[in-house]
């Protein structure tokens, strides 16, 4: 078995049934299953750690998915496995597509001492334990109490803190985060960001990701926004490009933004948010495409205003 180092699991859509992004197929109906859902999503990991992957990202706001990792980890004994795992949402919405509410955000001391009983459940395994979504509103970044606590772990875990970070100021928040330091020494070593052939806005601070930082990349399909929408007129030459390139490399455009990410942050990891076989098999076709630097440049030419991206992300829906 070829094992896979730059492409991870992320497991947000096996441990809740939705997730903000676009559908281009109808959701079939019938009442929402528990039993068989959590089935799915322990087969997910199973079919990905069979084809090569050893890295998974999961988050107590997604649903189940620390669950699964949990029990799922129970049946492996395998020291090349590296989970990350994030503190300070909350799902809420119980399995209820109709929900008003799907996750609450909180950022306090209690919060992270609340999550972390049961995230610490996933070690030896466990290599990345981060901030989820820190913002500069919340304040967390400036919470000595909070700093000091993951110092703490840090250094009795022998794990790796880190932040994600989301929204138009993701370079402010990772600027500040990497000023942080605790006992002369940088807290903050992993950094899981939001990078795709539109926001391409954290190339700025490229020397972030060096000095054995480990960056993680999220959301490399746009929330699903790389595939042909008419509801997106200004990404048609976009959409052309990717339809040329699929017909020249034989492999979906999923594989091929893939690939571009790796390329661009070759030490990067970069998640795939596949929730089935066909998604996943897909996806893992990423190591295979080789791009030319042509054909890098052509894509990076599709970026947009950060804030144009995050503006048109914030009106995605729950689906």
């Amino acid at each position: 078995m070829t094992k896979i180092s730059n492409i991870g699991l992320g497991t947000a859509a096996i441990g809740r049934p939705l997730y903000i992004n676009i559908k281009n197929t109808a959701q079939t109906g019938g009442v929402f299953n528990i039993t068989e859902f959590k089935q799915e999503g322990m087969q997910v990991l199973e079919s990905a750690y069979q084809k090569g992957i050893r890295y998974f990202d999961t988050a107590p706001g997604y649903g189940l998915s620390e669950q699964l990792l949990i029990e799922w980890l129970q049946e492996k004994n395998d020291p090349t496995i590296k989970i990350g795992t994030k503190w300070g949402y909350t799902y809420v919405a119980n399995f209820d597509s109709n929900a008003d509410v799907h996750e609450i955000k909180e950022h306090s001391l209690s919060k992270l001492n609340e999550q972390w009983e049961v995230s610490k459940q996933l070690l030896p395994y466990l290599s990345f334990y981060q901030i989820h979504s820190a913002t500069l509103d919340t304040g967390v970044l400036e919470n000595e109490k909070i700093l000091n606590r993951l110092h703490e772990i840090k250094k009795k875990y022998s794990v790796q803190v880190g932040i994600t970070a989301s929204g138009a100021n993701q370079l402010e928040i990772l600027e500040k985060a990497s000023a942080i330091s605790i006992d002369n020494e940088i807290l903050f070593s992993v950094y899981q960001c939001t990078f795709n052939m539109l926001e391409q806005s954290i190339r700025k601070v490229d020397q972030l990701f060096k000095n054995g930082t480990q960056l993680i990349i999220k959301e490399a399909l746009a929330n699903g926004r790389v595939f042909n929408n008419s509801n997106y007129p200004e990404y048609n030459s976009f959409y052309a490009y990717l339809e040329k390139l699929e017909s020249e490399l034989q492999v979906g455009r999923d594989a091929i933004i893939l690939s571009y990410c790796s390329t661009i942050y070759p030490n990067a990891i970069v998640l795939s948010g596949a929730n089935n076989e066909t998604h996943l098999s897909s996806n893992l076709n990423a190591p295979k495409v080789k791009l030319t630097g042509t054909q890098i440049d052509e894509l990076s030419k599709f970026k947009v205003a950060a804030e144009f991206y995050w503006n048109e992300r914030k009106k995605l829906t729950w689906n």
